[in-house]
């Protein structure tokens, strides 16, 4: 039952949005000015999916340190911000943001854990010659693919 000070109260929807890294904002950022050429603060924020009160510090740095450049121009009443790429920017893009996102891709936070099927994966080849060797009656587990949860168990010697 609805109270009178519950009354024109708007209830808050839970929405689960996935985490997205700095690096990776600053990248899309970067691309998505490269793919347009130029774009309006509000294209911009638009179409890379932020929020210009929680982000506005980022493209402030960004400008800051001469990766993209900001041009105002004044319209009547109203100021036009449009954000382009500059070089460092692209090369800063493709020389540390590029390999970063190789070595380290974005998690796929869509996927839910429920998704991805535990797989044991047994390596029983013996190794020689070094004191890390494994033997017939021990397990070696590997991972392989993505995404692949592995399910480590514990054997225990047959003797």
């Amino acid at each position: 039952m609805l109270s009178i000070a519950s009354l024109g109260k708007k209830t808050k929807k839970s929405t689960i949005s996935p985490y997205r890294d700095r690096v990776y904002i600053i990248k899309d950022i970067i691309l998505k000015l490269v793919d347009y050429g130029a774009l309006n603060q509000t294209s911009l924020i638009s179409f890379c999916g932020l929020n210009l009160k929680k982000h506005r510090s980022i493209l402030f740095e960004l400008e800051l340190n001469e990766l993209v450049t900001k041009s105002e121009t004044t319209s009547g009443h109203r100021t036009i911000t449009v954000y382009k790429p500059t070089q460092k920017g692209i090369e800063f893009c493709n020389k540390i943001i590029g390999p970063y996102e190789k070595m380290f891709p974005r998690q796929r936070h869509q996927q839910r854990s429920e998704d991805i099927k535990p797989i044991v994966i047994e390596n029983s080849q013996e190794y020689h010659g070094n004191s890390n060797s494994v033997n017939d009656d021990q397990k070696c587990f590997t991972e392989i693919g993505q995404p692949t949860m592995v399910t480590l168990k514990e054997i225990s010697p047959t003797r």
